[in-house]
């Protein structure tokens, strides 16, 4: 299944909490290794702040756990995804379905 994970950064009392919180999800995301279950294909961050998007493809959804309680310093979103043509394949069956239903 993919998934689209949208990451914020949590609010900090001070500029100097801040920035420890900075330098350590820094610090831990270069220790950090990507369980093999986790295929991302798009990777990115928002200009300007400590926050972004990843479309994550696994089929164990509790390594995505273990992901975002590592960087707990982030708030996170996970919603499940598909491609568009997938979509719009299972769209068009089940609007036929729906159609054939008397009223």
């Amino acid at each position: 299944m993919k998934y689209m994970l949208t990451w914020w950064e949590r609010p900090t009392g001070s500029y100097f909490d801040y920035e420890g919180a900075q330098q350590r999800v820094l610090g831990v995301f270069h220790k950090w290794e990507m369980p093999a279950s986790l295929q991302i294909h798009q990777f990115v961050v928002r200009v300007g702040e400590l926050g972004g998007y990843a479309v994550i493809e696994t089929d164990r959804p509790a390594d995505i756990h273990r992901l975002s309680t590592v960087f707990a310093v982030f708030r996170f979103r996970l919603e499940p995804v598909l491609e568009v043509g997938e979509a719009v394949a299972t769209e068009a069956a089940a609007i036929a379905w729906r159609s054939g239903l008397s009223n």
